[in-house]
């Protein structure tokens, strides 16, 4: 049934809320907005816990919010690592995203789909409400709710970090303790910085990171080895493509989790996929974030590999001007506008001939492309040859072409000389 709201999708005041659907990860953090949610707007408290693959035991998030008193009817986990893959992940790699030239986007790719889960789960259990435990200062705040507002106008949104009064880790903590939250005593005190993983990447921001002049600790690095220390054999692997999707890896077709997961193996192995970057938020500030993204990297590097035996020129230079709007859009929220409906239509019309094999080397931090093969290849050994190319292309007409090419150029020369 659909979630109706008669504020027209404005904040919430208190009382007004009967069921709200949490975004819950069974950490500390999420714990303690549940409590509050419970202790603040006496609501009904519904969790939604998704495995996108960062790495973790989730069964503990049901026996967390158990204990906070969640019917077992109100707890939902649920693994969409396939979902994300093939819906989300491989979707932005057709159109080779990167926001602004760097960041392959991990973290924003990821809310699109646990908004619509949680939108869904609100229509399932009859909820008028959805909450999300972003803070006040980043984009995962608008990327939940652009989601959560696009796919039900009229719900209503709680953002306990724009409401509280906490301001400190020091007052969360006392709110667990006076409410018997468990805290493990790695959560006691400021922690070194944040982190957000998923089967894409690792995001590390915040306190030892602030400071963009300063190298990154060691520790802060989770999903990779270094490059230095990575083996001094380089791996050679062949990935295959079919409509722009990886299909297969050393020739044996996988589900689209598995080939993300398979890559991710191989990169974290080889040290590759790590960037250090200073970012321009959607808020308005800059920030700086430490992302492990390895099979991502290797992916986008065989993509770019077979597009550029398969794809037009005029295609592949359209979506190199196209990508970074796109990005931007992923990265701002935007993932169900129509601008990105619409961009993604004419991606993936330009990924319909894009199959075929990538050789690859994997070295020390490095993804080299060693070769590529397609049965759609637009390449003619007959025109590019040095020897005898049997009439296929005569060099003579290289001369007219040039000429027509130059003539502003001979115009506007003449004038200068005058």
């Amino acid at each position: 049934m659909p979630v109706e709201n008669d504020a027209g999708g404005t904040k919430p005041q208190k009382g007004q809320v009967k069921k709200v659907v949490l975004a819950y990860s069974g950490g500390l953090d999420t714990s303690i907005i549940l409590k509050w949610l419970q202790e603040v707007y006496g609501a009904e408290v519904v969790t939604f816990t998704a495995d996108l693959g960062q790495g973790e035991e989730l069964e503990p998030a049901r026996k967390k919010a158990e204990l906070l008193g969640i019917k077992e009817e109100n707890i939902f986990i649920e693994d969409l690592r396939e979902e994300f893959v093939a819906d989300y992940v491989f979707p932005m790699m057709r159109a080779n995203a990167l926001y602004e030239g760097v960041y392959l986007l991990g973290t924003s790719i990821a809310r699109p789909l646990i908004a619509k889960r949680q939108i869904e789960i609100a229509r399932q259990t009859g909820a008028d409400a959805v909450c999300h435990g972003a803070t006040g200062k980043g984009n995962d705040q608008v990327r939940f709710e652009l989601g959560y507002y696009a796919l039900e106008p009229s719900i209503k949104i709680i953002a306990p970090w724009r409401e509280w009064e906490y301001k400190s880790r020091e007052d969360l903590i006392a709110f667990a303790e006076e409410h018997q939250i468990p805290v493990p005593k790695d959560k006691r005190g400021e922690a070194p910085f944040s982190v957000d993983a998923n089967l894409l990447h690792s995001s590390s921001e915040g306190k030892v990171l602030e400071d963009p002049n300063a190298e990154p600790p060691a520790y802060v690095y989770m999903r990779t080895v270094s490059p230095e220390e990575a083996p001094d054999k380089a791996t050679i692997i062949t990935v295959g493509f079919r409509r722009g999707d990886a299909v297969s890896i050393d020739g044996k077709e996988l589900s689209a989790a598995t080939i993300l997961e398979t890559l991710n193996d191989l990169g974290r192995d080889n040290g590759i996929g790590r960037v250090d970057l200073v970012e321009n938020r959607f808020v308005g500030m800059k920030s700086r974030g430490v992302y492990e993204t390895p099979g991502g990297t290797i992916l986008l590097a065989a993509h770019r590999a077979i597009e550029s035996l398969t794809l037009d020129r005029g295609a592949a230079h359209l979506k190199d001007e196209l990508m970074p709007r796109y990005a931007e859009l992923v990265y701002n929220g935007f993932w169900f506008s129509p601008e990105r409906e619409m961009l993604q239509a004419l991606i993936d019309k330009s990924q319909e001939n894009v199959e075929g094999e990538v050789r690859l080397k994997l070295y020390k931090g490095n993804v080299i492309v060693i070769g590529r093969k397609s049965e759609k290849s637009l390449y003619s050994d007959q025109l590019v040859t040095f020897e005898d190319d049997e009439g296929a292309y005569d060099q003579k007409d290289a001369e007219g072409f040039i000429k027509l090419q130059a003539l502003r150029l001979r115009t506007l020369g003449m004038r200068e000389r005058k």
